[in-house]
């Protein structure tokens, strides 16, 4: 069995690696991470939950020389929860290193406050195509120095149509460099991409060779879409659930009826600000809202480990869109259940996109009319974080040592640049807001707000 100790890697960099709890690579890192050390270049193709981040993440890190000002690596992502995700897998590899810098780039924040960042300098950049060329139009990245290139979830960049924009981009960089390009599927229009960026690159397909993925696939016929949503629900009865559908207006229109049922939910679309996007998928993965209705934006960059079950309320327009939004579940060697509800119009459309699949009828399904996916726990949000010098420990010594919550009513804590979550088990989170509202954190008075 390879290990991470086969892999030739540093002993700091393997002691931080066995504390995040890797200790065997996945078969794409197994594959890839020798070859990106020789500084081979690549088109790796794995599906999602595979372990692809890690994969160019490691070898990236360990040949980055931190007395640089200037990016000496540039990875390119489709959205922006692809991009936060990806700086935070970034800094938990890189936390070994005394001084690793990522700057995140991408739409829905202040494009000054990206400016700044980079004038401080920085070792990664991560970034959505259409942020960086607006940096690049501005000259406000420096791009002279980039050494390594990264395209993540290529073919969702592809589907967005984002292929002039990262041709423009690539134009700009070092042609001595090495470029890594990852994707879950493999489009006919993707040689666009790799014809001109990469050279003499070396294919990774680990897909035939890798363990199946532990996910069902059910397919279900039905007349009434809502009811049958209810009654998948209530037949199943799932902790988190991922619902899909192929338009914004829906998923306002489905989470509204859901709520209205007695469920708590989360809607996660384009016409939301960043910061409700944050909240939403936080709510959402701390268990405050254990349902979360989405479009497709979702089903890039999610990285939830305990998802049970993802509905497609609506059929996808391609294959490619099945496989990411059922990637969503059966994670991290876990189990998962995928169900696509068909009226007439998505059967014909699902006969184009996975034919194989099976239909059975709705009404073998025994829902049980007294279940109802609601929230354990509330979010308490915390005007404080990593700038006012805001720890977990800080906030969880509070709750316990002068409010005097036992730490099993305290859930998942999150700490931001400028804000803080935690989530408290709804019998205590009065307590917890009264004594955080009148109390302080490592001696500050922050003001404190619960989530709707």
């Amino acid at each position: 069995m390879t290990t991470f100790q086969n892999l030739s890697l540093p002993t700091d960099a393997l002691k931080n690696l066995n504390s995040l709890g890797y200790t065997t690579p996945t078969p794409i890192q197994g594959a890839t991470i020798p070859l990106i050390q020789e500084g081979k270049d690549l088109i790796a193709k794995a599906k999602t939950g595979s372990g692809k981040s890690l994969a160019f993440l490691l070898p990236l890190i360990l040949k980055l020389d931190e007395s640089k000002y200037f990016p000496q690596a540039l990875i390119i992502v489709p959205t922006r929860e692809l991009c936060k995700q990806v700086a935070i897998e970034c800094s938990k590899l890189a936390r070994y290193k005394a001084d690793v810098k990522i700057v995140t780039l991408y739409g829905g924040t202040s494009l000054t406050r990206e400016v700044e960042s980079l004038k401080k300098g920085a070792d990664i950049v991560v970034g959505t195509p259409g942020r960086l060329l607006d940096h690049f139009s501005r000259e406000s990245i420096h791009l002279e120095d980039i050494k390594t290139l990264i395209l993540d979830e290529a073919d969702r960049m592809l589907d967005m149509g984002f292929a002039n924009d990262i041709l423009k981009l690539v134009s700009n960089l070092p042609k001595q460099r090495q470029t890594l390009l990852f994707s879950a599927t493999y489009p006919e229009n993707i040689d666009k991409l790799t014809k001109v960026i990469l050279k003499n690159p070396i294919e990774i397909d680990v897909e035939n060779s890798e363990e199946k993925v532990n996910i069902e696939e059910k397919v279900y016929r039905v007349l009434d879409k809502d009811k049958a949503l209810l009654d998948t629900l209530k037949h199943y009865q799932p902790n988190l659930a991922i619902i899909f559908c192929n338009t914004k207006v829906k998923t306002v229109e489905l989470s509204t009826m859901l709520n209205d049922k007695g469920f708590d939910v989360a809607t996660l679309n384009g016409d939301l600000e960043q910061y409700q996007r944050q909240e939403m998928l936080l709510q959402f993965a701390n268990g405050s809202l254990p349902i979360l209705v989405a479009t497709d934006l979702a089903a890039r960059g999610l990285d939830i480990e305990a998802i049970d079950i993802v509905i497609n309320y609506d059929v996808p327009m391609k294959t490619e869109d099945y496989t990411h939004r059922v990637g969503r579940t059966g994670r991290a060697n876990k189990s998962g259940l995928a169900i696509t509800l068909v009226d007439k119009y998505g059967e014909r459309k699902l006969l184009e996109i996975k034919p194989s699949l099976k239909i059975d009828e709705i009404s073998r399904l025994t829902p049980n009319k007294n279940f109802y996916m609601q929230g354990s726990v509330a979010t308490l949000c915390i005007d404080g974080g990593k700038k006012k010098k805001i720890r977990v420990g800080d906030i969880l010594g509070t709750l316990c040592k002068d409010i005097g919550l036992e730490s099993k009513y305290i859930g998942k804590i999150d700490v931001y640049a400028t804000h803080s979550y935690v989530a408290i088990d709804k019998s205590m989170v009065k307590k917890a807001f009264n004594g955080l509202k009148s109390g302080k954190i490592k001696g500050k008075k922050l003001r404190i707000w619960w989530l709707d």
